[in-house]
Protein backbone atom coordinates (compact mmCIF):
# COMPACT_ATOMS: atom_id res chain seq x y z
CA UNK A 1 0.00 0.00 0.00
CA UNK A 2 1.51 3.60 -1.17
CA UNK A 3 2.05 5.81 2.31
CA UNK A 4 2.40 9.52 1.64
CA UNK A 5 4.81 11.17 3.32
CA UNK A 6 3.26 14.66 3.77
CA UNK A 7 6.12 16.45 5.12
CA UNK A 8 10.16 16.41 5.81
CA UNK A 9 11.88 16.58 8.86
CA UNK A 10 14.68 19.36 9.40
CA UNK A 11 17.61 17.57 11.01
CA UNK A 12 20.45 18.92 12.26
CA UNK A 13 23.27 19.59 10.18
CA UNK A 14 27.29 19.96 9.92
CA UNK A 15 29.49 22.62 8.76
CA UNK A 16 30.95 25.87 9.35
CA UNK A 17 27.95 27.48 8.51
CA UNK A 18 24.08 26.73 8.55
CA UNK A 19 22.74 24.31 5.91
CA UNK A 20 18.93 23.51 5.64
CA UNK A 21 18.47 19.26 5.59
CA UNK A 22 14.63 18.50 4.78
CA UNK A 23 14.47 14.40 5.04
CA UNK A 24 12.34 13.13 3.10
CA UNK A 25 12.56 9.21 3.54
CA UNK A 26 14.80 8.19 5.89
CA UNK A 27 15.58 7.09 9.83
CA UNK A 28 14.29 10.32 11.16
CA UNK A 29 11.27 11.48 9.06
CA UNK A 30 9.75 7.39 7.84
CA UNK A 31 11.72 5.30 10.01
CA UNK A 32 13.43 3.57 6.85
CA UNK A 33 16.67 2.25 7.57
CA UNK A 34 17.29 0.97 3.67
CA UNK A 35 17.24 4.17 1.75
CA UNK A 36 17.21 8.38 3.02
CA UNK A 37 16.49 10.63 0.65
CA UNK A 38 16.99 14.55 1.74
CA UNK A 39 16.36 17.79 0.40
CA UNK A 40 19.66 20.45 1.04
CA UNK A 41 20.36 24.12 0.91
CA UNK A 42 23.72 25.14 1.94
CA UNK A 43 24.75 28.51 2.10
CA UNK A 44 27.76 30.26 0.05
CA UNK A 45 30.86 29.22 1.97
CA UNK A 46 29.43 26.30 3.89
CA UNK A 47 31.89 23.66 4.40
CA UNK A 48 31.40 20.43 6.77
CA UNK A 49 34.40 18.00 7.99
CA UNK A 50 35.29 15.40 5.96
CA UNK A 51 33.27 12.14 6.66
CA UNK A 52 33.85 7.98 5.67
CA UNK A 53 30.63 6.84 5.52
CA UNK A 54 29.30 3.54 5.65
CA UNK A 55 26.82 4.28 3.03
CA UNK A 56 26.64 5.29 -0.74
CA UNK A 57 25.77 8.75 -1.55
CA UNK A 58 24.07 9.49 -4.56
CA UNK A 59 23.81 13.38 -5.10
CA UNK A 60 21.96 15.14 -7.70
CA UNK A 61 22.38 18.89 -8.06
CA UNK A 62 19.22 21.20 -8.67
CA UNK A 63 20.90 24.70 -8.27
CA UNK A 64 24.55 25.97 -7.54
CA UNK A 65 27.84 23.82 -7.22
CA UNK A 66 28.64 21.63 -4.42
CA UNK A 67 32.02 20.98 -4.27
CA UNK A 68 33.18 17.40 -3.32
CA UNK A 69 36.84 16.98 -2.04
CA UNK A 70 38.20 12.91 -1.70
CA UNK A 71 41.41 11.23 -2.20
CA UNK A 72 41.62 11.43 -5.84
CA UNK A 73 40.90 14.77 -6.05
CA UNK A 74 38.27 17.81 -6.51
CA UNK A 75 34.92 18.08 -8.59
CA UNK A 76 32.95 20.44 -8.39
CA UNK A 77 29.35 19.27 -9.39
CA UNK A 78 27.12 21.83 -11.40
CA UNK A 79 23.64 22.02 -11.74
CA UNK A 80 22.24 19.08 -13.67
CA UNK A 81 24.50 16.93 -12.72
CA UNK A 82 25.02 14.41 -10.52
CA UNK A 83 27.66 12.01 -8.14
CA UNK A 84 28.33 8.75 -6.70
CA UNK A 85 30.06 8.33 -3.74
CA UNK A 86 30.87 4.85 -2.69
CA UNK A 87 30.90 3.31 1.16
CA UNK A 88 34.06 3.75 2.83
CA UNK A 89 35.44 6.61 0.04
CA UNK A 90 36.74 9.46 2.34
CA UNK A 91 34.94 12.77 1.12
CA UNK A 92 34.26 16.40 2.23
CA UNK A 93 30.96 18.62 0.95
CA UNK A 94 31.49 22.49 0.53
CA UNK A 95 29.28 24.87 -1.22
CA UNK A 96 32.13 27.58 -2.45
CA UNK A 97 30.35 29.92 -4.69
CA UNK A 98 28.27 32.76 -4.55
CA UNK A 99 24.66 31.28 -4.23
CA UNK A 100 25.60 28.27 -2.29
CA UNK A 101 24.08 24.67 -3.59
CA UNK A 102 21.11 23.16 -3.30
CA UNK A 103 20.84 19.24 -3.82
CA UNK A 104 18.93 16.22 -3.40
CA UNK A 105 20.51 13.51 -1.28
CA UNK A 106 20.04 9.59 -1.60
CA UNK A 107 22.03 7.50 0.68
CA UNK A 108 21.82 3.58 0.79
CA UNK A 109 21.77 2.38 3.26
CA UNK A 110 19.98 5.15 5.05
CA UNK A 111 21.85 7.84 6.84
CA UNK A 112 22.96 7.86 9.99
CA UNK A 113 24.84 9.52 12.58
CA UNK A 114 26.60 6.87 14.06
CA UNK A 115 27.82 5.44 10.43
CA UNK A 116 28.84 8.65 8.81
CA UNK A 117 32.40 8.82 10.42
CA UNK A 118 33.05 12.64 10.27
CA UNK A 119 37.14 13.77 10.81
CA UNK A 120 36.99 15.79 13.98
CA UNK A 121 36.18 19.11 13.84
CA UNK A 122 38.86 21.80 14.44
CA UNK A 123 36.49 24.74 15.23
CA UNK A 124 34.80 22.42 18.22
CA UNK A 125 38.47 21.02 19.29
Amino acid sequence: MPVLLSQATRVAAHGNKAKQIDEYIGRVNSGDTRISVAHMHSPPGWAEPGQTPEFDEYTVVLRGCLRVESDAGVIDVRAGQAIAVSAGEWIRYSSPEAGGAEYIAVCLPAFSPDTVHRDPDPEQS
